[in-house]
């Protein structure tokens, strides 16, 4: 198994740093994170190190997210949250802090107080298009 000796995520897998846990598959790993931004606030981890999605084989990140999208439910349900904030981070300019993998479960209520930081923009439906063929010609085995 790929692992970074210095990665914190990395020691919370191997049991070095404890941590609550809420569950594991052979690819993932669950547990609440300690500095939760609402209450439920739980990460979903790769156990391998990858530093982002864009590291990961499909399939890994596929058993990731499923993890995650059932723990998405029991956590609504536990804390009696309106809705739930997926979100996954990549790279220090889009807000990752820790670079290892992870999805942040947010348990969100009415009048939480949290905020999305950016503005929405109309976009161009030439540049729309533009943008999409070139992602599309990128794609592999899609």
């Amino acid at each position: 198994m790929a692992r970074d000796p210095d990665c914190v995520f990395c020691k919370i897998v191997a049991g070095e740093i404890p941590s609550v846990r809420l569950a594991e598959t052979p690819l993932a790993l669950a547990f609440m994170d300690i500095g939760p931004i609402s209450r439920g606030h739980a990460l979903v981890i790769s156990r391998e190190h990858y530093e982002d999605l864009t590291a990961m084989p499909p399939q890994t990140a596929g058993a990731i997210h499923e993890l995650a999208a059932r723990l998405a439910v029991a956590l609504k349900e536990a804390v009696a949250a309106e809705g739930v904030n997926v979100l996954q981070n990549n790279g220090r300019v889009a807000g990752q802090v820790v670079p290892h993998f992870h999805i942040h479960l947010i348990p969100r209520f009415a009048n939480d107080g949290l905020r999305w930081p950016w503005p929405a923009k109309p976009a161009d439906p030439a540049e729309l298009k533009r943008l999409a063929d070139q992602v599309v010609s990128r794609l592999s085995g899609a």
